[in-house]
C-alpha cells in the first residue's frame, strides 16, 4: 500500500480535468443492485437515481476520494477507507456500509470500509434501527466491547460476510493500521484531528448529525434523511471510481 499523503488540495489540479468530462456524471450504468437483498436493493436503487442530484459543492471532495481510490486499486489491488466522525456511533457508520455497498454494486473488488471515532461509545440504536428501515439486515452478535456497546453484523447482500458494526477509535485494532483514507465524516473530528496516523490520504465528507432528532417526532424521518443523503453520495463516489478504474 502506497503512503504519499493525498489530499483534495493536491487533487485539484486532477480534478479540474475531469470537471468536464463523463467523470462528472452519476454513472448508473456502472452500478447494479442485483447482488443485494431485495429490501435494500429497492433502497439502493432510488438513491441511484437520485445521484445525479448531488450538490456541485459536495463533488470536488467525493471526486477527489474517488480518485485516491481509483489510483490505490490500481498500484496495490487494495484500497481501505476509514470513516471517523467523532463518537463512532451515526454518521462513520452510515457511511462505512454504504461505501461497502457502492463498491460491490460497481463490481469493485480490494475495496475494504471501516470506520471509527476520536473515542468509543456505542454504534447508536437509532443508526441501527434507520438501516433496518432501509434494508439492511442488523443482528446484534455479542458484547465483547461491553454491555452498552453490542457489535452488530450489518448485510446487505447474500453472498458476503456482515459487516461488523460497533463504536471504536479509528486506531482500533479492528481497523487498518497504515496506508488507509480517513475519511472525516463531522465537523469536530475534521477540526479535531488534522493528523490522522497512519493515513496515507484525509478528506473531510462532513454531514449534519442526526442526533439533534434524538426524543422528537422528527427523529426517524432525520435518521432517515441522513442515511439517504450519505448513501446517495457514497453510490456517486463509487460510481466515480468505477469510471476511473473501467475505462
Amino acid at each position: 500500500m502506497r503512503f504519499t499523503l493525498f489530499s483534495a488540495s493536491v487533487a485539484f489540479g486532477i480534478l479540474a480535468v475531469f470537471a468536464t468530462s463523463s467523470c462528472t456524471s452519476s454513472t448508473p450504468n456502472l452500478m447494479n443492485v442485483d447482488s443485494l437483498t431485495p429490501a435494500l436493493a429497492a433502497t439502493a436503487s432510488e438513491l441511484l437515481a437520485d445521484t445525479a442530484s448531488v450538490s456541485d459543492d459536495r463533488k470536488p471532495e467525493l471526486q477527489a476520494l474517488a480518485q485516491w481510490v481509483a489510483e490505490s486499486l490500481t498500484a496495490d489491488g487494495q484500497a481501505d477507507l476509514i470513516f471517523i466522525c467523532t463518537h463512532n456511533s451515526r454518521r462513520s457508520h452510515l457511511s462505512q456500509v454504504w461505501a461497502q455497498v457502492g463498491a460491490e454494486m460497481a463490481g469493485l473488488k480490494g475495496v475494504r470500509t471501516f470506520s471509527g471515532g476520536t473515542e468509543a461509545t456505542a454504534c447508536n440504536s437509532r443508526t441501527v434501527a434507520a438501516m433496518e428501515r432501509a434494508g439492511f439486515e442488523v443482528v446484534p452478535v455479542d458484547t465483547l466491547h461491553g454491555a452498552s456497546n453490542p457489535t452488530y453484523a450489518v448485510s446487505a447482500m447474500p453472498s458476503a460476510q456482515p459487516m461488523p458494526c460497533f463504536s471504536k477509535t479509528y486506531g482500533d485494532d479492528a481497523n487498518p493500521q497504515d496506508g488507509f483514507a480517513a475519511v472525516m465524516t463531522c465537523s469536530s473530528a475534521d477540526r479535531g484531528c488534522p493528523v490522522v496516523y497512519g493515513a496515507a490520504g484525509r478528506f473531510a465528507i462532513p454531514y449534519v448529525d442526526p442526533k439533534v432528532s434524538d426524543g422528537t417526532p422528527q427523529e426517524a424521518a432525520t435518521y432517515d434523511a441522513r442515511l439517504r443523503q450519505i448513501g446517495t453520495e457514497m453510490l456517486y463516489m463509487m460510481g466515480q471510481v468505477a469510471e476511473r478504474v473501467k475505462r
